[in-house]
């Protein structure tokens, strides 16, 4: 939730954020170095229309594409899913080719050959008891009418990266070529269907209910197409959080309290050494307590007397002490101990910009010292002759 406040989904980050635990839960996989999670297992597909709080997590994929033929089912329970890297149409030659053809029942029978080797295609499909394909490439007309007299439900031109989605979540393996397509390489879902909305032309394939589902698919809907591509970029946000809290194993306590401990113990290894060193240490610890102070005063609060009262706890140490600044705190700005408040952060993500905050520090100091001294290399002291110019 903390990810996704102060953008447009704001207002619906508590049920964005449950979708975003249970979608990545899903997808995290245990192994014996730890919680593995790839994020390219959960598909965000965004949907025009009808509000945020029917944004939805689906088990399984949803392809923004369609049925080929309209006289193909609706839906399809118990699928047996065949995903094809392989066109259903007959292949061109390679190079320029000329067929003569002199008289109509040679035509005839180019024609019939054409359509039985398309038959034959989606006779291989059928012995298989595939009921739903999805196909990476065309399917030639003839073809989808024998899918469809087969009652298949068929999708074609999938995106390649939806094929593999596919292959995690309903356990199919994706085959290049029809004569290798056995029973044994179809996939399972529970239901797959055909979904449109409004005066959509092309409706959308949801492919529900995998057993053991290893992509998910958060369906985010909203009023307007910007509205949407801004909950789209909250729900990464969310997602990424997640992800590395869960891979890392460690969060630390949000609320400027993990600034104010480190600030805290950077003076006190400050006693230790002498010199600039020292006053350099200093004002690190000075730069963290910008975060905590930026909260009180976006809180509307007096910044000096919140850092006071923030130091006198950690030094009593109460190293979880920070601000609460949420609606549902008692008092405005309330410091508290924002750990059992669940005012969390992943510590990676901590660790990734004190990180990045020194080294443009650093970058910025070097640059200032170059040109400090390239201009102090060019000057020449002015001659008595001519006075110096200013």
């Amino acid at each position: 939730m903390t990810a996704m406040t102060g953008k447009g989904a704001e207002a619906a980050k508590e049920k964005l954020a449950d979708l975003i635990v249970r979608a990545v839960k899903k997808i995290m996989e245990k192994t014996e170095e730890g919680i593995r999670i790839d994020r390219g297992n959960i598909k965000i597909e965004k949907k025009k229309g009808e509000g945020i709080e029917d944004t939805e997590l689906i088990d399984g994929i949803v392809i923004d594409k369609g049925r080929v033929h309209s006289d193909m089912p609706l839906q399809i329970k118990k699928a047996r899913i065949a995903l094809l890297d392989t066109a259903l149409e007959l292949k061109n030659p390679e190079t320029d080719t000329r067929i003569s053809v002199t008289s109509p029942e040679q035509l005839q029978a180019f024609l019939e050959q054409e359509e039985k080797m398309l038959k034959d295609m989606v006779e291989k499909i059928k012995a298989t008891k595939a009921n739903v394909v999805f196909c990476q490439k065309g399917i030639d007309d003839i073809a989808q009418y024998y899918l469809t007299k087969a009652k298949i439900f068929a999708v074609r031109r999938v995106k390649k990266e939806d094929m593999e989605k596919l292959a995690k979540a309903t356990g199919a393996k994706i085959v290049s070529n029809l004569n290798d397509l056995t029973e044994q390489d179809l996939g399972y879902a529970e239901i797959v269907k055909e979904v449109k909305e409004g005066s959509e032309e092309e409706g959308m394939t949801y492919v529900m209910g995998c057993t053991n589902p290893k992509a998910v698919t958060i369906l985010v809907r909203g009023g307007t197409e910007h509205v949407v591509e801004e909950f789209e970029r909250a729900i990464r946000d969310g997602i990424g959080d997640v992800s590395v809290a869960l891979e890392k194993g460690f969060i630390v306590a949000g609320g400027g309290a993990a600034e104010m401990e480190i600030a805290k113990r950077l003076r006190e290894f400050a006693q230790s050494i002498s010199g600039r060193e020292q006053l350099a240490v200093g004002a690190f610890a000075d730069a963290l307590e910008v975060i905590p102070r930026t909260i009180a005063e976006n809180a509307g609060m007096d910044p000096i007397d919140v850092l006071t009262e923030l130091k006198s706890k950690h030094e009593k140490g109460e190293k979880y002490a920070g601000l609460d600044v949420s609606s549902s705190a008692k008092d405005a700005g309330e410091i508290c101990n924002t750990l059992e408040r669940g005012i969390v952060e992943p510590l990676e993500i901590k660790i990734q910009a004190i990180k990045s905050a020194s080294e443009v520090a650093m970058m910025i100091l070097r640059i200032d010292d170059v040109i400090a001294a390239s201009k102090s290399a060019t000057s020449t002291p002015p001659s008595e002759e001519e006075p110096p110019e200013y």
